[in-house]
């Protein structure tokens, strides 16, 4: 993954990597590691992790000349990707990522932003009172930025963009026309932990978001950065007010979301989606392009294109209408 904000302290040798998560992996070999990146994304000399028999066929064809895994995992590698067998993937390629980005666990406030009319910045965006900038920001042609809104470090905004008022960015690439509304939170830590004896191990996020051309985000929504992987929304794509986009999601082209909808980790949206408001998706599913889904709906498996579904457990709209008389 192609990542322009976290500063990789690689490479490694892999006999170091080992040794950091305690495995009995018979790797000798002193092989230099790169990167740690997920499944799609590993080249060669990259680390990654694999966890679900869900993601096997990703798996088979990864470049990744390591993988963190499990006994019964294992054998889905292609032949260059070595096994490193653990009892937990998830924990161990937490404290194996946190080696290689060390600044990815916490998001302190940013101590870098300054009043944006002390910055090159004053003389080409219009902005509000009290607004704050950081650290490697870059701002196009003819942006607005309201009252009180904070762009820390990490930020890249492209032409003709509009910010409103009491919003934080931090870790995103907005590209051209995007509209970006009142109290809004994009780019930072998703809610990545797991529970270790009597603490909470949090999971470094060295993903960004990313919000392509023409998009609007509606007030009080949250977008987390991603994890190994950035979180995305598509062109033209619109999001109501209070939405949160949880880290790794995928959201297509086109696509419309109602307000407080929730889009759990690692979900992939098609194109021209429409979701109903106060719909729940479960995480790591794909939901298909052209799909409509009815308000208060809990979507907890994936559905195919075309499809319209409604209730909980989300099913056809025919079948939930039939169950409802």
């Amino acid at each position: 993954m192609s990542n322009p904000f976290f500063f990789n302290c690689g490479p490694f040798y892999i006999s170091e990597i080992l040794k950091l998560i305690d495995t009995s992996s018979e790797i000798k070999e002193k092989h230099i590691v790169i990167d740690i990146a997920d499944l799609f994304n590993a080249k060669k000399d990259c680390i990654t992790f694999f966890h679900s028999k869900k993601y096997n066929k990703i798996a088979n064809k990864t470049e990744a000349s390591f993988c963190i895994t499990t006994k019964n995992l294992k054998d889905y590698l292609p032949n260059n990707c070595a096994a490193i067998v653990v009892d937990n993937v998830l924990i161990a390629t937490s404290i194996v990522t946190q080696k290689f980005y060390p600044n990815s666990i916490e998001d302190e406030y940013d101590k870098s932003a300054i009043d944006i009319n002390n910055t090159q910045l004053k003389n080409k965006v219009q902005s509000g009172k009290n607004v704050l900038v950081g650290d490697n920001v870059k701002i196009g042609k003819n942006c607005l930025i309201g009252h009180n809104t904070i762009i820390e470090r990490n930020v890249q905004i492209g032409d003709n963009c509009k910010i409103g008022s009491n919003t934080i960015l931090r870790n995103s690439l907005i590209k051209n026309n995007v509209t970006i509304l009142d109290n809004c939170v994009i780019g930072k830590k998703g809610f990545g932990f797991f529970p270790v004896k009597n603490k909470n191990q949090r999971y470094p996020h060295i993903g960004i978001v990313i919000i392509n051309e023409n998009c609007e985000i509606g007030c009080g929504s949250t977008i987390d950065r991603g994890s190994l992987s950035n979180t995305e929304i598509g062109k033209n794509t619109f999001l109501d007010n209070q939405i949160h986009i949880a880290h790794n999601v995928k959201i297509g082209e086109n696509t419309i979301l109602a307000g407080q909808v929730g889009i759990a980790g690692s979900t992939i949206i098609g194109n021209n989606v429409k979701i109903g408001g106060q719909a729940g998706i479960s995480g790591h599913l794909r939901i298909g392009n052209n799909v409509e889904i009815g308000g208060g709906s809990g979507v907890i498996k994936d559905i195919p294109d075309n499809a319209k579904v409604m209730g909980y457990p989300a099913k056809s709209i025919r079948e939930f209408l039939k169950d409802n008389r």
